[in-house]
This record gives C-alpha cells, structure tokens and sequence, in this order.
C-alpha cells in the first residue's frame, strides 16, 4: 500500500472512528485514500473549526481526537486548537501535509516549518521524510498522545510520503528512549499525605481536570464520601463532584464561590489532585492557603512547586495514586469524619449564607437566570460546551454540573471561537446526548462559519447565544479598573444573528422578554437538529464574585451590576 493509505490503516488499528478536516494541495493524495476507503471524515469549514472539533471530541469520549490539514496555511491555522489542547492536557494527534522531500527548506508554496512552530505547544511532534517510518511513528504518536499527562501531537508529512509504496507492518510495542508511559510513583509519597490526615483538623480536597483525564471520578468521590472532607473545584474539574452535592463548595478563584475561596485560605491541609495552581486559582502567591501545608498529587513533575510549593507533593499517574489513597485513608476515615464535623459545619454554613445568586428583572433576561433556566431543563447527561468570557463563568456557576465530560470549556489558554467546533465534535462523539452550546456574541463570531457545518451534517447541538452586545469580560474589566473607558468593546446592533444562523441553514429563534423564557428555551431545547438561540441580555451585568487581579483569594468583590 502507498503512504496515505498507511495512515488509514494506521487509524483503524488505533479505533479512530472519525477525523475532522480540511484537504489541500500537500494532502490530495491522502484525501482520495479517504474517499476510495469511505473513512469517516467531517469536513469543517476552517482549519481552526477541524482542531477545536477534535479538541471537543476527545474531551466528551476520552479518546484521541484526530484532525487533517494540509501544507502552510492550513497547518497554521491549527496553532491554537494545538495550544488550547495543549494547555488543557487534551490527547490529539493533528495530521498535517508538508511540501514535498525536494521542496523542504526551500521556501516552496504553501511552506511553512510546522514542526519548529508547534515544538512549544505540542507534546511531541514529527516530521516523516520517509514512507516507512510512518507506521512507527503513528503508533508512537497515539502513545504519547493518551499516556502520562495527555497532550497534543503533531505528525507533519512531506506529500510525496502519501505516494509512495512500503510493506505495511503496524508495530506492537513502542519503544521510546526516556519516555516509557508508566508514570507509577513512590508509595512514601501517599504515605506522607496520609500521616498529615491524619492530624489534620480543617483539611480540603482541591480537585482538577486531571481526575477526568485519568478517570477517576467515581474512585474520587468514594474517598470524599468516606472521609467527609469538603471539596472545591478549578474550571476543569467541575462536574467530578454533583454541583449540588453537600460539602462541594464550588470553583476556586477569580470568580469562584465565596465558600471554596474563604476555605481554601482557612483550611490546614489542602490536597490538590490533578491540578495546576494556575494564576486564576491562586491569586495572589504569597497569600495562597497560607495557613495549610499542601499535598499535590500530579502526573507531571514538572508541575510540583512551579507555582505553588507543595509540602507533600505525590508525582505519578492518578490511576496508580489515588486507589492506593483510597485504600490507606479507610482505616483512617471515621476518626477523620469525626475530628473535622466542625470545620465541615463551619464550610457549609458559608455556603449557605454566600451562595451565587442574581436579581431577577422583569424588564430584562438576567444571563444568570437564562444558564439557570437551562440548567432545570436538561437531564444531568447533557453536555455543555462554553466559549470564553463572561458566559463562559455565569455557565461555572450556575450550570449543575453532574458528571464529568459534562462541562467542556478552553481553561488554559482562555480561546474564544473554541465553543462552537468543540460542541460540533462533542455531539458526534456523543451523539445519544444533548450537547447545549454557550456562546457570546464575541466569541461566536470568531468561527461562525462551523454553522454550516453543522447545518449540512446535520448536527444536533443547541446554540444558546448570550447576545449583549459587548466583548463581555473586557468591558468588565474596563468598567472596573480602567475607568468605563470601553475601548473597541462596544458591538453594534448590526448583525443578526437569527439571520446568519437561518443563511447557513441552522434553525433559529430569538428570545427578548424575560416571562416568554423558560417556555420558549423548553420548546428550542427540545426541537430535532441544530439551532440558535438567540438571548437579548443587557450590557453591563458584571460577574461576581470577583477576586483582582492580583489580590488574594479572601479579598473578593461579591455583587453589584455598575451602569
């Protein structure tokens, strides 16, 4: 078989199902191997559309999404789906054309040094000069993409690769040079954590989008209800623990609730697992949990003591840590239970007193009140996609995350036009559930065109559009600290949304009064195939509560909608 037709094959023994792309010049060859061998493909409407789809796929199936580009632009116009995967350990393995063997280096059409670009924000990448090299370097790609810590992938491909001829013999074993995939650690570490529970008098799990990533919810959970130890979540992590389940006190940090961010700075022992103590958790460094000693549990040892220091820090998979925790902590979990009854009351008390909550108005839809309304409509298996900005935050708080998978959202890099293709990519990857779309009349814009995408393969993801004509979390910003001086902020009234959505073939709606809400969102949610829901909201609603930038997590902002 020639090169293009190893890459399928490849595929198929790695239980690839579908791929999200874009053909071009450098990758003909590979797209007539995919339509003489009838394999699964959705073309996306940009290159940017391909990527965040596998991006949103992998992240509702826990599988390795797989996208296609070709040569210079297309495989540019990867580089941040590539860094928002990359920032959020999310596990792909992007295809892209090169020039051919004879043109590389030399500034030929379409040209673009793919791997030197991506090297900072891939977790591997290849350049395949050599039609048999390719099986090897496929499998080796699918390992590091879904072992250790996830990450993204780039395998670039000169075009006459995809021609020629080779024996195609998929490897079994993968054998790389400092890099094994068994990420199991030293059990002293767990040991530590556990003689530290045990004095502990006001301990609190900090949870991550690690605990999805290595699938550990429902171990997780055990070990909470066992121990009765209260919970705060980051951005990624919600939904590992039910929103609505005692003794979960919501996401940490910036926008965080009142009640995860005040235990965090009251607790003793703060076990933080799969995560990352990023800038948005922590605040301000130095007043960081100050009165605790912290344990971090993390595949990544580069993550220990990067931005906070970790007292009893436990590197190695989760898959192999946590079970051991959970079994040592079960000699330990009734006295636990018993010693912290006080700092648990004392928790579930502020959150009672300082829960999120909003001012219904009846002259306006609240964006609160419309994430809340859609949060009472679905059942707990729907997913939920955000872009970024204001939305993206009022969806953290008031959207009850149930499960994991549940809430997918671009964390790490903060991409706005990374909702739509995500959810696009989520839905097929899960197509028996519903997948609801929060979306800005920002952040939509930036890759509306998957619309159509939708629309011709009849996709059905429901797009709720918080439509309040401004870039939402920057206005914010500039109201609060910048004296209102909205600068480029300000969106006219001149697009119509219901129009754009109904001309790429999407059904569409507009809702405007705040009594016809609920029954008109029931009814949309409710229709067969894709459609927009277009939400009139007033501009200059804030998101609280809010820590500044730069202040400390106990130092919060907790109301007030500014004019």
């Amino acid at each position: 078989m020639n090169g293009a037709q190893a890459v399928l094959e490849s595929l198929k023994i790695e239980n690839v199902d579908l791929v999200f792309g874009y053909p071009g010049g450098a990758v003909l060859d590979l797209y007539d191997a995919v339509y003489k061998a009838k394999f699964p493909h959705v073309l996306s409407r940009h290159e940017q559309g391909a990527v965040h789809a596998a991006d949103g796929y992998a992240r509702a199936t826990g599988k390795v999404g797989v996208c296609f580009a070709t040569s210079g632009p297309g495989a540019t116009n990867l580089i941040t789906g590539i860094a928002t995967a990359n920032m959020d350990s999310i596990p792909l393995v992007c295809f892209t054309g090169q020039v051919g063997n004879p043109y590389i280096g030399k500034d030929s059409f379409q040209e673009a040094d793919i791997v030197g670009i991506t090297t900072p924000i891939t977790k591997h990448n290849y350049l395949v000069k050599k039609v048999s090299e390719l099986p090897r370097v496929i499998k080796e790609a699918f390992f590091i993409a879904r072992t250790g810590r996830p990450g993204p992938v780039v395998i670039d491909i000169a075009k006459d690769v995809f021609t020629a001829e080779l024996d195609f013999k998929y490897p079994k074993q993968v054998q790389l040079r400092g890099y094994s995939g068994d990420f199991t650690g030293d059990k002293k570490q767990i040991d530590t954590v556990v003689k530290a529970l045990k004095k502990a008098k006001r301990p609190l799990f900090f949870i991550g989008g690690g605990v999805t990533l290595a699938d550990q919810t429902e171990l997780l959970r055990k070990i909470v209800a066992a121990t009765g130890i209260p919970v705060v979540s980051s951005l990624m992590g919600l939904g590992c623990i039910p929103a609505l389940q005692d003794g979960f006190l919501g996401m940490v940090g910036m926008h965080g609730s009142y009640a995860a961010n005040m235990a965090v700075q009251k607790c003793d022992l703060l076990i933080g697992i799969g995560v990352r103590f990023d800038d948005r958790v922590t605040g301000k460094i130095e007043a960081f949990a100050s009165k605790a000693k912290i344990a971090h549990f993390e595949v990544d040892k580069a993550e220990i003591n990067k931005n906070v220091y970790a007292h009893y820090p436990v590197i190695g998979d989760l898959r192999w840590s946590l079970p051991i925790f959970a079994k040592e902590i079960q000699a330990v979990s009734a006295s636990c239970r018993e010693r912290i009854s006080g700092w648990v009351d004392q928790v579930l008390d502020m959150n009672k007193k300082y829960p999120f909550s909003y001012t219904v108005n009846k002259d306006y839809i609240m964006p609160q009140e419309l994430i809340d309304t859609v949060s009472g409509l679905v059942d707990e298996n729907t997913i939920v996609v955000t872009d970024v900005g204001q939305h993206q935050m009022w969806a953290a708080q008031f959207f009850n995350s149930r499960n994991p998978r549940q809430f997918l959202t671009s964390g790490g890099l903060g991409t706005m036009g990374y909702g739509l293709p995500a959810a696009l990519g989520a839905k097929l990857g899960q197509p028996e559930k519903k997948v609801v779309l929060f979306t800005g009349d920002g952040s939509v814009m930036m890759n509306c065109q998957e619309m159509a995408t939708a629309a011709d393969n009849g996709i059905d993801v429901k797009i709720v559009l918080l439509h309040n004509h401004v870039l939402g979390m920057v206005s914010q910003w500039q109201r609060m600290f910048y004296g209102k001086r909205y600068s480029h902020t300000l969106l006219s009234n001149r697009t119509d949304f219901v129009k754009l959505a109904e001309a790429m073939g999407l059904s569409a709606c507009r809702i405007e009064k705040p009594k016809e809400l609920k029954a008109r969102l029931k009814k949309a949610l409710a229709s067969k195939g894709p459609m927009l829901i277009d939400v009139m909201l007033p501009a200059n609603e804030n998101v609280f509560p809010m820590v500044a930038p730069g202040a400390q997590l106990d130092n919060m902002v907790l109301g007030g909608t500014e004019e």
